[in-house]
């Protein structure tokens, strides 16, 4: 499961995945920034704790993804708790 968590006004959405396990236990969430363009998406998703990137595709700029990184780093005790919680109960 998902939980939105932003909408940027270039119309980029933010959302975080419930806590999952890997084969080794370990916990771990995706953080997934995500345009939609008319024919295409720009998406880019970070994984929690290793702020490891999983997937880029389309046409996020340097400085964007840095953005998104910084905005994962600083929100990381925040995406854990809420995706914990299964989300932040906004309708």
């Amino acid at each position: 499961m998902n939980y939105e968590f932003a909408k940027y006004p270039d119309g980029t959405l933010g959302v975080f995945s419930n806590i999952r396990k890997k084969e080794n236990g370990e916990k771990y969430i995706h953080i997934t920034f995500k345009r939609v363009k008319k024919y295409e998406f720009d998406i880019y998703v970070i994984e929690l704790p290793s702020y490891k990137i999983i997937l880029e595709s389309g046409n996020y700029s340097k400085e964007e993804k840095k953005t998104f990184l910084q905005i994962v780093q600083n929100g990381a005790a925040f995406f854990f708790k809420y995706a914990r919680l299964g989300g932040l109960g906004i309708k």
